[in-house]
């Protein structure tokens, strides 16, 4: 068994000017200062300080010139090799820095050493323990969306993300993307993933879309699953995939790091860190449309869609002028949804607790679900994995949502359900029966409260595992072949009533958003699949009580 207490390496070195004893063990990096007096001062600040050495960056050598021309700024210079003679070995190691609002910093600290063999010492021990580090990834694939957001993806990679990966030692093969669905046509058939640790996607949700559309769908074909059955177990994602915000509302990013900030995403990917996710496969019949990892919504959030597709030239403020006017407009539908509710699991919809970092609720309900599903692989007289009992509501509804995260943003801090988890194997399905405008904006303005935006009459959230959804009026591409064929006249005239809502008749269907795209059909069956994909990523991290005086970011 692994002892990480041991230490690898104990000495006396220089930081400043100032002596330290600095300690190197296979989990920690350590300098703690000097005691010279043993005045207590409380607001001095900390001279002991700790970082893991999974959050070293990387550690360079470095030469300090010990004559008179130096600067008081204690500079680091590289020296040649006639100069040696009046210089002392010293070297910097990078590291993770813990920010407000969960960001994180690359941040840097210089270590003089009395000779050069010293120094290679420290420099060759603290290099082997990051080599040993296997969760790092060396080799990554690099897609980046141009047209995202503000179009700044391609800025906000060269300056922000690449020069941390070059000074992390990792090497890249970027693709910027020239069309719609670039990234994901490119995994499904071109790409070759043997040579790469990971995926990483430079743009907002859309891009991430593609990705794990991409990335899924080719680790089915390749395992000889068919991703049209919905009754599919289909086979886990070996690579991870990393997100480097540079999108409009960036919520997956928002949701599983707590920021969308750049920087803070790169460094997790160059720590290593692992978040598996829940992903949802949508099928019409036996038709694959699509997958969701945030939202699938119908009702407000696919008309707010449908109606902001229209308005693309308005950039991101389409997203509000649509909303506003969809919630004007106050259409609700009539349909049927059937749901199975999970079993044996901990933790429901209306929980206080939120998904953070090392959550106890997606451990325990993960197993729980990878043990169901590894029985019903072994178990050849059961049919599928749908033993439980549905259940089926039936009704008007405003808007009938999917959450399988917070869909937390910027904008909406708590998002659709607080309570939800990244990788439990459910979804929380939110449905929102007819009620006044005043109701309605009622629930609306609760995510961005504190307050319980499911403690109303007309809202009600289940826990799911599987839910399917079949509208009043199928208006599948199918079903408007046979009205037309049938009911020439009448088709026309609803037609016409659609696209002109002046005439006051009432929309028979909506359309789904599927994590920011429509789905072609409205009747669907939703599964999830436990833990399909994995981040570089580690969940949102709880803030620290108590500070470290000595970090400027914290104080």
């Amino acid at each position: 068994m692994d002892r990480p207490c041991r230490l690898l390496l104990l000495s006396e070195l220089c930081v400043r000017n100032v002596a330290y004893d600095v300690s190197l063990s296979r989990s920690l990096l350590t300098w703690k200062r000097r005691a010279s007096s043993p005045v207590y001062r409380p607001f001095r600040a900390s001279v002991n300080r700790s970082v893991p050495v999974t959050e070293i960056i990387s550690v360079r050598e470095e030469q300090w010139m010990n004559g008179s021309d130096q600067k008081d700024d204690s500079s680091w210079k590289k020296i040649k090799g006639g100069d040696r003679s009046d210089c002392r070995q010293a070297f910097t190691v990078l590291y993770v820095e813990r920010c407000r609002q969960h960001h994180w910093r690359c941040a840097e600290v210089n270590f003089t050493c009395p000779d050069g063999v010293l120094c290679q010492n420290w420099v060759s021990s603290i290099r082997e323990q990051l080599a040993s580090i296997s969760a790092r990834p060396r080799n990554l694939l690099v897609y980046i969306n141009p047209y995202g957001g503000k179009r700044q993806g391609k800025r906000i990679y060269e300056q922000k993300v690449a020069p941390l990966f070059a000074q992390a030692g990792i090497s890249t093969h970027v693709i910027v993307t020239d069309y719609a669905n670039h990234a994901r046509d490119h995994l499904k058939t071109d790409a070759d993933l043997s040579k790469v640790d990971g995926v990483v996607c430079v743009g907002g949700d859309g891009m991430f879309s593609e990705i794990i559309h991409g990335l899924v769908w080719r680790t089915q074909i390749d395992n000889g699953v068919d991703p049209n059955c919905p009754d599919e177990d289909l086979s886990p994602c070996s690579h991870r995939i990393g997100i480097i915000p540079a999108g409009s509302t960036d919520c997956i990013c928002f949701a599983t790091v707590g920021t969308n900030d750049p920087v803070t995403s790169a460094l997790h990917i160059i720590v290593g860190d692992s978040q598996p996710m829940d992903v949802c496969s949508v099928h019409h019949h036996n038709m694959f449309l699509r997958y969701s990892v945030s939202l699938l919504g119908y009702g407000f959030y696919g008309d707010v869609l449908t109606d902001s597709e229209r308005k693309r030239w308005m950039g991101p403020a389409r997203y509000d002028i649509s909303g506003l006017k969809m919630f004007l407009t106050h259409h609700y539908y009539e349909g049927t949804v059937s749901y199975l509710p999970a079993r044996g699991i901990i933790g429901t919809p209306r929980d206080a607790g939120r998904c953070r970092y090392g959550c106890a609720v997606c451990q325990h309900n993960g197993q729980i679900q990878s043990e169901r599903a590894e029985k019903y692989k072994t178990n050849e007289d059961s049919e599928c994995a749908d033993d439980g009992e549905w259940r089926t509501i039936r009704g008007k509804f405003l808007a009938i949502n999917a959450a399988s995260m917070s869909c937390a943003c910027p904008r909406s801090p708590k998002g659709l359900s607080p309570a939800a988890h990244l990788a439990d194997g459910t979804t929380d399905l939110i449905l929102v029966r007819k009620c006044s405008r005043f109701n309605f904006l009622r629930h609306l303005l609760r995510h961005t409260n504190k307050d319980d935006q499911f403690d109303l009459a007309f809202v009600e959230v289940h826990r799911v595992v599987r839910f399917r959804f079949t509208p009043r009026y199928c208006q599948s591409d199918s079903d408007l072949e046979l009205d037309l064929l049938e009911n020439g006249k009448r088709q026309i005239f609803s037609q016409i009533c659609r696209d002109h809502p002046a005439c006051g008749c009432t929309r028979t269907n909506s359309s789904w958003n599927c994590d920011g795209e429509i789905l072609t059909h409205t009747a669907i069956d939703v599964r999830v699949h436990c833990r399909l994909i994995k981040l570089f990523a580690r969940g949102i991290e709880e803030l620290q009580v108590f500070a470290d005086l000595s970090n400027p970011c914290v104080i």
